[in-house]
């Protein structure tokens, strides 16, 4: 659904004379029948859709067919968009009066960097409008009919990026596992494929290596794949099924009861969601 691309951003600075409106919206985790009422319609309205690695085909086909669809993919270790593109890219297609989605996979304030995009525009002078979506974490979870919070094993949930800003403070994951173990919270770790040996050492410090875990890959898509482990063996089950990016790390112990399960072989460790 490939359309011509806006005017290089390279060449001018917007002067959002025609100025148009922008909207960022949650595509959610990758299924189109957990978008929003809202955010389909949003969609369907657009006259630009700046799009995310992440988000399905089967969402960008709800737009109208006279839009302009335009690219703009963002994965770890994968060659990606820069920041500040498309950041202009938004600014350029305002200041022309289009109606801009920027169109993202989960939702825009988690892990989205939505806020650093609605503090561009904003400064900028345009109001933005944000949809949620359904985040992975979130998505994940619910199709393993597992919840992220109960009242006997988990008092809350902390969703953390596995991958630190590059330059930026590392993640203390020694103290979170104390403060996991103390609040009895379940870890949500998104980004943390590639990095999860390391994660596994420093949680082991604060967590007893039985906690169960989850590694649930391709949230809510048919070709979604999950494994059921605990946290001293994380890595090795990781290796041996061959789990990657996009993937969510869930640690806690709202997991038991389908650890158990798993462990009794009433609950196979691949199975797709329904």
């Amino acid at each position: 659904m490939n359309r011509p691309t806006l005017s290089n951003p390279h060449t001018r600075a917007p002067d959002l004379a025609g100025v148009g409106q922008c909207t960022l919206v949650g595509a959610g985790p990758g299924d189109p029948e957990l978008l929003t009422i809202k955010a389909l319609k949003a969609i369907q309205a657009a006259t630009v859709l700046l799009v995310d690695d992440l988000v399905s085909d089967a969402i960008v086909a709800h737009a109208s067919p006279t839009a302009r669809v335009v690219y703009v993919g963002k994965r770890g270790g994968c060659k990606s968009t820069p920041q500040a593109f498309i950041e202009k890219l938004m600014l350029m297609a305002v200041s022309e009066g289009e109606n801009v989605v920027r169109l993202k996979g989960g939702d825009p304030f988690i892990f989205g960097r939505g806020g650093e995009e609605v503090e561009h525009l904003r400064a900028a002078g345009v109001a933005v409008t944000v949809i949620n979506g359904i985040t992975a974490g979130l998505a994940g979870m619910t199709s393993l009919g597992v919840p992220l919070t109960h009242r006997e094993h988990a008092h809350g949930v902390v969703f953390i990026t596995g991958h630190a800003r590059p330059g930026g403070q590392a993640t203390n994951w020694r103290q979170l596992a104390a403060t996991a173990h103390d609040a009895q919270l379940t870890l949500v770790v998104y980004m943390g494929v590639s990095g999860a040996a390391h994660i596994q050492h420093e949680l082991l410090t604060g967590l007893p290596a039985h906690t169960p875990v989850a590694v649930i890959q391709h949230a809510s898509l048919p070709q979604q794949r999950h494994a059921i482990t605990t946290l001293g063996a994380l890595q090795s089950t990781i290796e041996a099924e061959q789990l990657a990016s996009p993937s969510v790390i869930v640690v806690g112990d709202v997991l038991q009861g389908l650890a158990a399960a798993s462990a009794a072989g009433h609950y196979s460790p691949r199975s797709a969601s329904a």
